[in-house]
């Protein structure tokens, strides 16, 4: 995927982010990375086929020389010419950038184009660039620091000019290099005029620009000594500059940057939130709505009913008070660790009071209450009534039998005996198993409704609670998987110095400046 294509992908997914946490962060981040997305869509719609650098420093630094000592031409103004103008001048090594120059602001007589036929293949190696020589940043005269201050987000590469005498100057270092952390892959230093410092002190004095460059919080920005006068150091910052335009991604560096600080931003104010676990909050909550709708006590009562043959089981008025508990609880359980406006955003989602209140009312009409007793039961009472005839008239026959009252013989009567006897017994069993039946009946409808009960309370904790939790909390997710999509490993190679001027090795994080 080229640079281009990954830039655009990733401003889509931050832009994407930003659309559904728009209304739950600060209206500060919204605008923030809103102005992040302008800016990379406004310079990804010039491409990224140029590389542009700005020489950046203050007043007698030497920055015009240098910008015609790197060209090879005779163009910036030099000397005291130069504070007489707040202009950007513009040296670029293709034929193609003049759109990129308007948007810039570069004006059309400050512009030249370097690149020629007679230069043969001797400057391929910055074809691309867009070299813009600065104001002074530290010029008396607030049009100058306006014009660095406006272009200087809009560069690819900053190398900052600096001098042997105030290269520790405090609006440098305050105004400028400490505001730029973050940004050191798409920044050289340079020391110009080092021939004006004695050999033997030319390495400590590049050590002392670097331990200030540590101490303003950037690390591993190459620095060099250059002399634009002789000449001294300007092939090793041609050779940095061919390596940032042989890159290529340094071109999309300060967009890629800008991804990174605006998706930052999102993700800090849209953070992940605690973990809870919503399979036991449902449980917790259901506890509690059948506890405010009294599910256990009309279970029982369907229960009493079927045993004993009358009354008639309802649900009572529900707690109010307990449905707004649960309700408060469950926003506090899923809403931990969430920032004010996704909170805000949880909370208007649920389901209010009193619509879990009526959502109640309803799932719990739907809830069968049946008292009706077993269909058996009904047989079972009339045989084992028929038997208990049966047993009177076989008993009251043999009674009369064994007293000689009638006679219809010692055999009949003997068996009309045990026929009693064992009528009674059938009857009485009968009649065990009519009433086990029917208190096992009872017993399953209580629990039924108890079953069904639940399930109709999950049913609205589902609805009004945890799929509305689901979604704000899905959305957050998806926030911070777009904005982590945004963010991207830095691509290429960092600059070095070359042909003999090394980067300086960073000083000790103890040194002071």
């Amino acid at each position: 995927m080229t640079d281009d294509a990954r830039l655009r992908a990733r401003t889509d997914d931050l832009e994407n982010a930003l659309r559904i946490a728009a209304d739950r962060v600060e209206p500060e981040v919204v605008t923030d990375v809103e102005t992040a997305i302008a800016s990379v869509r406004e310079r990804l719609a010039l491409g990224v086929d140029h590389t542009v650098v700005a020489l950046a420093g203050g007043t007698g630094s030497g920055k015009s020389s240098l910008f015609n000592a790197i060209s090879r031409l005779t163009f910036a103004d030099v000397g005291v010419r130069r504070p007489t103008t707040a202009e950007v001048t513009a040296c670029s090594w293709s034929d193609a950038a003049e759109p990129l120059l308007d948007w810039v602001g570069v004006g059309r007589e400050r512009r030249i184009t370097r690149e020629s036929l007679l230069d043969g293949d001797a400057e391929e190696g910055l074809r691309g660039l867009v070299l813009l020589d600065l104001p002074d940043h530290d010029s008396i005269q607030p049009a100058h620091r306006q014009v660095v201050d406006r272009v200087l987000p809009l560069v690819d590469l900053l190398v900052w000019v600096v001098d042997p005498q105030k290269y520790a100057d405090d609006a440098l270092h305050s105004g400028y290099l400490r505001e730029s952390v973050g940004m050191e892959a798409s920044m050289v230093v340079v020391v110009n005029q080092v021939d004006t410092i004695p050999e033997g002190r030319r390495e400590s004095l590049l050590e002392d620009v670097n331990r200030l460059l540590v101490a303003d919080g950037l690390r591993d920005v190459p620095v060099l000594g250059v002399s634009a006068r002789t000449g001294e150091g300007v092939p090793e910052l041609r050779d940095v500059l061919e390596q940032a335009v042989a890159r290529r991604s340094v071109a999309a560096g300060r967009a890629a940057a800008e991804l990174d600080r605006a998706s930052r931003v999102l993700l800090d104010s849209t953070p992940s939130g605690a973990p809870w676990d919503a399979d036991a909050a449902l449980h917790e909550e259901v506890d509690a709505l059948a506890h405010a709708v009294g599910l256990d006590g009309v279970g029982a009562q369907v229960q009493s009913v079927i045993r004993r043959g009358y009354g008639r089981p309802e649900f009572g008025e529900i707690q109010t008070d307990a449905v707004a508990g649960s309700r408060a609880r469950w926003l506090a359980r899923a809403g931990k660790g969430l920032r004010r406006g996704w909170g805000d955003a949880l909370a208007a989602g649920l389901a209010t009071p009193a619509e879990i209140v009526l959502a109640l009312r309803r799932e719990l009409e739907t809830i069968p209450l049946d008292t009706r007793g077993p269909s058996s039961a009904r047989p079972l009472r009339r045989t084992a009534l028929v038997l208990l005839v049966l047993a009177l008239v076989a008993g009251v026959v043999a009674v009369l039998t064994s007293l000689d009252v009638i006679d219809v013989g010692e055999p009949l009567g003997q068996i009309l005996a045990i026929v009693a006897v064992a009528a009674i017994v059938v009857a009485l069993a009968l009649s065990l198993v009519a009433l086990r039946t029917r208190r096992t009946l009872a017993r399953r409808r209580r629990e039924g409704v108890v079953r069904s009960g639940r399930m109709a309370l999950e049913r609205v904790v589902r609805g009004g609670l945890l799929a509305p939790t689901e979604r704000i909390l899905g959305q957050r997710d998806e926030v911070r998987r777009l904005a982590s999509r945004a963010q991207d490993a830095p691509h290429g190679a960092p600059l070095t110095a070359a042909r003999g001027l090394p980067t300086v090795p960073a000083a000790p994080e103890s040194s002071t400046g």
